[in-house]
């Protein structure tokens, strides 16, 4: 069974709440940047922070942002 895109925003949003909370957690979404000619994908953890990860295809941005959200749970997990 192939993921889709919507499953990988899901396991994405579902990684962030575990960590910050269920009330500070929203996917906003993904947008193509025609100057850049990348998409990219935006999560909002709380009012003042956000993650932003941008990639050539909409999947692969998907996997960066999950990627790195993975990079500041172990750094924080780790102090």
């Amino acid at each position: 069974m192939k993921k889709t895109n919507e499953d990988r925003i899901i396991r994405v949003t579902e990684l962030a709440e575990s960590h910050y909370g269920t009330g500070e957690v929203k996917f906003v979404g993904i947008k193509y940047e025609p100057f850049t000619k990348n998409f990219t994908a935006k999560l909002k953890l709380n009012s003042f922070s956000s993650i932003y990860e941008s990639a050539s295809t909409a999947e692969s941005a998907i996997k960066k942002l999950k990627n790195r959200l993975k990079k500041i749970i172990r750094r924080y997990n780790e102090v």
